[in-house]
């Protein structure tokens, strides 16, 4: 069991930060949410706090963006286990592409309705809290 179960959200719109957390706590209802809002702060918190069970990344935040954080996590070995669900506005499939090479474990297009967004964190929850076993 993990240490701490939380969630880190690393969301620099406190707008979309909001939406995110009110679907969260519908769908995780037991587990704390973090949040930081750039990339910079996300590894300052990874350093310094037991690894989250999950992380929801957007790509486009300021200081260090999503995909230089993401980068950093996937290649240190005491931070590369931690699940990474993208989470961004981007249409880009280079966005895609350049998620997935860098190691992302998923990539969810942010949805324009607040119900279909509820909806793919229900799905990310039965994925990585009740279907797949991570490391501790």
């Amino acid at each position: 069991m993990y240490t701490t179960d939380y969630i880190l959200i690393a969301e620099d719109d406190e707008d979309d930060f909001l939406l995110l957390s009110d679907a969260l706590i519908r769908c995780f209802p037991d587990t704390l949410l973090e949040w930081v809002k750039d990339g910079e702060a996300l590894m300052q918190h990874l350093n310094e706090h037991p690894a989250p069970r999950l992380i929801f990344l957007d790509l486009n935040m300021p200081k260090k963006d999503g995909r230089e954080a993401l980068r950093e996590i996937k290649s240190r070995e005491e931070l590369k286990h931690i699940p990474v669900v993208v989470l961004t506005t981007s249409n880009s499939e280079a966005d895609v592409l350049g998620a997935y090479q860098a190691g992302t474990n998923t990539f969810i297009r942010k949805p324009d309705q607040f119900a279909r967004l509820v909806e793919s964190m229900e799905t990310c929850r039965r994925y990585w809290f009740d279907v797949a076993i991570t490391p501790q």
